[in-house]
């Protein structure tokens, strides 16, 4: 006789502060204080790791800090991940998706007054990607919703000098190590990786930052990395994600219990 099958593997009970495996049974019991809106973006990064970079790492870290925070009872709930950003300047290069800051503004205007009529009190954007900025968009936002909101780049929640060798921004050392540890199994061998060398701007004013224009990617790397992924390690990742996530577990326990209405000292 052929051997018995085996028993189906039981399913994982649902994170309560996750929506994407949360049903209308949990949900109406809960009373939550802060929702999370990772927003990443869809865009190339090097030879080595997917377009999806930004997507993973933003939605992983909020879901590893909300779960924190849970457990030290802040009623978060994460928010499904908005999967593109603004890409403007990665137009020519295939299946780089962009979306324009005055959709991003929209798709929030939204997903606020959504969340502001059904009584949630607070709203932190976890944003995963450099050319994302929200900061005009809540100004806007203030005089036409109820809830508080915030925008939190968790790629600057902690000093990442302490822990990798290279700054580079995109692709390079950080970001490497970050999908080491979050998901190795996306991230292709550092042998195939390119250097992630990047030119500068010619004008001084540009290249010293105290002028600001957005870069054209395809004119500034040749593999669309800035930053050398040579150095990046699980370990490296592994310690950068775990002091991010309990810095920003603790601002997610600290606004649940804030008052929007005395913020100040």
């Amino acid at each position: 006789m052929p051997p018995a099958p085996a028993p189906a593997p039981a399913p994982q009970s649902p994170r309560p502060y996750i929506l994407n495996e949360l049903t209308w049974k949990t949900v109406k019991d809960t009373r939550y204080q802060v929702a999370v809106l990772p927003w990443g973006a869809t865009e190339a990064h090097n030879y080595h790791l997917p377009y999806t970079t930004d997507n993973v790492q933003a939605e992983r870290i909020a879901a590893l800090a909300a779960g924190r925070a849970w457990e030290r009872g802040a009623r978060v709930a994460v928010l499904p991940l908005v999967p593109f950003g603004v890409n403007t300047g990665q137009l020519d290069t295939p299946l780089c998706i962009n979306m324009n800051p005055s959709t991003q503004a929209l798709v929030l205007r939204d997903v606020a007054l959504s969340l502001a009529a059904q009584g949630i009190p607070k709203l932190v954007i976890l944003n995963g990607h450099g050319a994302n900025d929200f900061r005009q968009m809540i100004r806007e936002l203030q005089g036409a919703v109820s809830l508080f909101v915030c925008t939190v780049n968790w790629y600057k929640v902690v000093d990442p000098k302490p822990f990798f060798s290279d700054l580079g921004d995109h692709a390079g050392e950080l970001e490497t190590s970050v999908m080491l540890h979050l998901a190795p199994e996306l991230v292709r061998p550092l042998s195939e990786a390119g250097p992630g060398r990047a030119r500068r701007f010619k004008l001084a004013a540009l290249r010293e930052g105290w002028a600001w224009a957005p870069r054209s990617w395809r004119q500034v790397t040749d593999d669309t990395g800035v930053g050398n992924p040579a150095a990046a390690t699980a370990e490296k990742g592994r310690t950068y994600v775990e002091a991010v996530c309990e810095k920003l577990a603790g601002f997610l326990v600290d606004l649940a219990k804030a008052d929007p209405g005395a913020m100040y000292e």
